[in-house]
């Protein structure tokens, strides 16, 4: 069993002081996969102190210097793609085919995004006499969850490295091994000590230690709205800079102009992958009232068709979703849109049929759902699907828009009704007739679903801060 009982800090692995050993369970067999060890107050101290000094010179390195650097990452991850692919298939179950590819090379887009970005950035502005420049926040810490381990951690640690910032990272300690892994990778490309730090740990022990320090400058996070209020909070006495990546609970509009095959099918697809554990996931599919049966039939025959097996074997089966607290959150979401009226078309409670052992979860889909219901409200992260009727595109705009969130949304239909629609649905992503995510465009959302943008050209200007050279070219 794979061990990561030290953290990497100041260019070394360390022997955590004080910290507590703690087992990683694989969400199919139900049984320790790795263990790491849950770091300290001493070990983010130390981590931050080699931040510190290593950002007097990082922070001073040429646009060049993080080109060339950063493409040098690019090609070690590339050499460490199966082992991490394993090691994250191993512990927070994506299917070894997910794994491999969308898993792992979303972490190669975001470098490459970064590469271009950085590439382009125009680090100074002449404005009269005076410049405008862009230089490096500080210390990062760095807080990333489970579900998409190495998209979330790329996608901060790339456009930090090409700001000129240094880091600590806490990833899940549902997935730490890939985390573990990436270390060794920016080591082996010659990342300089104290840039990159990884301290492993939970939320309320290093989250909190690093949300809190007053050495770090900037907290970027990516997780629960409920985890990112406390990680805003935390932060508030020392006035750092807090960027914050959180919950969904996306819509998929489908017009009456829109083929409502390709419309349902689309929107399945992006809540089947990864057994619906995505931030963007469309969980909330809108149908015009006339077509929720048809729309209904089509959703049901896909749910039915889409088995679940080992996350160890190739295929487009479903893994488990995390772990058990998940299980048991999704299948009191299921009851709960039993009891408060939806019709169930396919799935419901329970594990799917001849799985007796690990967190799978029955592909299901609900129909008739009001979007004053529990499942029409709350995040599910599972594969569940809730069909809402309704009435026009007024009443369609209004449901989308009747949301905590506001992190993604689609449109399906013809171009005049995704110019009608698309610009009024209050997100920070809208996908039209399908369409994947680019690292190149900005990721985040409105609302409860955070504040700041990720990915290309805006990830790297979240890292920065602006300063005002007045009259110095006078």
């Amino acid at each position: 069993m794979p061990s990561y009982l030290k953290q990497f800090i100041d260019g070394q692995w360390v022997e955590s002081e004080g910290g507590t050993r703690h087992a990683v369970i694989n969400p199919a067999t139900e049984e320790p996969v790795s263990e790491i060890t849950l770091g300290s107050q001493a070990d983010v101290d130390k981590a931050v102190a080699a931040a510190v000094r290593a950002f007097e010179t990082f922070s001073r390195t040429t646009t060049e210097e993080r080109i060339a650097l950063l493409e040098r990452i690019l090609e070690a991850y590339k050499a460490r793609s199966a082992d991490m692919a394993q090691a994250l298939s191993e512990e927070m179950g994506a299917p070894m085919s997910l794994a491999k590819t969308a898993q792992v090379g979303s972490g190669i887009g975001h470098f490459k995004a970064a590469i271009e970005a950085l590439k382009r950035f125009a680090f100074e502005e002449q404005i009269g006499t005076s410049l405008v420049v862009h230089e490096p926040i500080g210390v990062v810490a760095m807080i990333t969850p489970w579900n998409w381990p190495l998209n979330q951690v790329v996608s901060k640690v790339a456009p930090a490295l090409a700001a000129g910032c240094t880091m600590v990272l806490k990833p899940s300690e549902e997935a730490p091994g890939c985390a573990a892994i990436f270390a060794e990778v920016l080591d082996a490309a010659g990342v300089p000590p104290g840039v990159f730090n990884l301290v492993q740990g939970d939320g309320p022990g290093v989250g909190t230690a690093l949300s809190r320090h007053k050495d770090v400058a900037m907290v970027s996070f990516t997780g629960s709205t409920r985890a990112g209020v406390q990680v805003a909070k935390n932060a508030a006495d020392t006035v750092k800079r807090v960027h914050q990546e959180l919950g969904g609970k996306s819509p998929s509009v489908v017009l009456d102009s829109a083929d409502i095959a390709q419309a349902v099918k689309g929107t399945l697809f992006g809540v089947l992958m990864n057994s619906g554990q995505s931030c963007i996931a469309p969980a909330r599919l809108l149908v015009p009232a006339a077509k929720q049966a048809e729309a209904a039939a089509i959703a049901g025959e896909m749910m039915k068709a889409t088995t679940c097996g080992a996350p160890s074997e190739d295929g487009r089966h479903l893994g488990p979703v995390v772990n058990k607290a998940q299980w048991d959150k999704i299948q009191g979401l299921i009851a709960k849109g039993l009891e408060e009226g939806a019709t169930l078309e396919t799935g419901g409670p329970g594990r799917p049929d001849g799985i007796e052992t690990g967190y799978f979860v029955k592909p299901t889909l609900f129909s008739n759902v009001r979007n004053d219901m529990t499942i029409a409200r709350e995040e599910i992260f599972g594969p569940v699907v809730t069909i809402i009727p309704y009435q026009d595109e007024e009443d369609a705009i209004r449901i989308a828009n009747d949301t905590d969130y506001g992190l993604s949304a689609m449109v399906f239909g013809d171009p005049e009704g995704i110019r009608r629609v698309a610009p009024r649905l209050r997100a920070g992503m809208v996908y039209v007739n399908g369409g994947q995510p680019d690292p190149s465009l900005p990721f985040g959302g409105y609302k409860q679903s955070g504040n700041g943008r990720e990915h290309g050209k805006f990830g790297l200007a979240e890292f920065l801060e602006v300063k005002a050279l007045v009259n110095v070219l006078a």
